[in-house]
């Protein structure tokens, strides 16, 4: 299953939790009703918003519990047919599906070829840093270029959302705890990254953050650790790699990261990127006005925005 954060075209409005079937989006909220009022339960009706809320950063914080029900409705409605709850790509936008996750955990030097490139040794540790909300933005909005750097970059990285509380989970425990995962965009401004010794003005800048276009259930992905993960700039292929190369796999990651911050459903971890970023090249690339970043990561789809100078 597919989940998307929606709304209309032209139209005023929040945006709201779907699916994505055949390319149309499904309106999860209003199909559970349809679902419900089909198995006689006229008394949970009333109960709507809380058992599979519209809002999509309210629907990922409630976990797993409701994915499952999201997935009865998205059932319910490909099987039975309503059309007043479908709508093509014509009809609608994406944000980043969970546009106010309360924590986004970011794992640096987590690809060997990248670590060498970034002239670094291989971390004894995950190395973690953090992003804020200011910075995500979705599958169609554009990367701002901040005034204060020369030296935009881009990182692409498979993104995990989190299902379930963790807190002290083992690794073997640890993809029980996973709702999804999607495609992230680490944009970093590298002359703000390394001008200290912390990362994290280089890193999350506002509305710089990709995000989307989905969060893909588990059950569609197969092995996370052995997806293609490939970046390209104008067309022209930058990264190309695969997560089986991973130093930290993921069920490591929640683990470390599990026994020392609890980490709550809807938040998010960015992996890690592979060798291939603008910096390393010779001479470096940097992102400009008008560039195309376009990421693609196995099973879980594509992620293009346009950079922009910030107004």
């Amino acid at each position: 299953m597919k989940l998307v954060s929606y709304k209309f075209k032209g139209k005023p409005g929040t945006y709201r939790i779907g699916c994505v079937v055949d390319g149309k989006v499904i309106d999860l909220q209003e199909s559970y009703h349809a679902y419900l009022i089909s198995m006689g339960e006229k008394d949970a009706i009333h109960l709507i918003d809380s058992l599979l809320p519209a809002d999509p950063s309210t629907f990922f914080s409630m976990g797993t519990v409701v994915v499952e029900r999201a997935r009865k409705a998205c059932n319910y409605i490909t099987k039975q047919g309503h059309n007043e709850v479908l709508f093509g790509p014509e009809e609608v936008s994406f944000s980043t599906p969970n546009p106010a996750p309360s924590k986004v955990i970011c794992v640096g030097k987590n690809y060997a070829e990248h670590a060498a490139e970034m002239q670094s040794d291989i971390p004894e540790f995950p190395v973690l840093f953090a992003k804020f909300n200011n910075a995500l933005i979705g599958p169609e909005d554009d990367i701002k270029k901040s005034m204060f750097t020369e030296k935009l970059d881009y990182e692409v990285e498979l993104i995990v959302m989190i299902g379930k509380e963790a807190s002290h989970v083992s690794k073997e425990d640890a993809l029980n705890h996973i709702a999804g995962y999607t495609i992230g965009n680490d944009i970093s401004a590298r002359d703000l990254q390394k001008r200290t010794a912390q990362w994290l003005q280089g890193k999350t800048l506002d509305r710089s953050t990709p995000i989307g276009p989905w969060v893909v259930t588990p059950d569609e992905i197969g092995n996370p650790h052995n997806l293609s993960i490939r970046s390209y700039v104008n067309g022209e292929e930058r990264q190309s790699s695969n997560t089986n190369k991973l130093i930290f796999d993921i069920p490591f990651l929640i683990e470390f990261i599990s026994s020392l911050i609890t980490l709550k459903p809807g938040d998010i971890i960015m992996t890690g990127t592979p060798n291939g970023v603008g910096f390393a090249m010779n001479p470096p690339q940097f992102l400009k006005d008008g560039d195309v970043v376009t990421l693609e990561i196995e099973n879980v789809g594509k992620l293009e925005n346009q950079v922009k100078e910030r107004d």
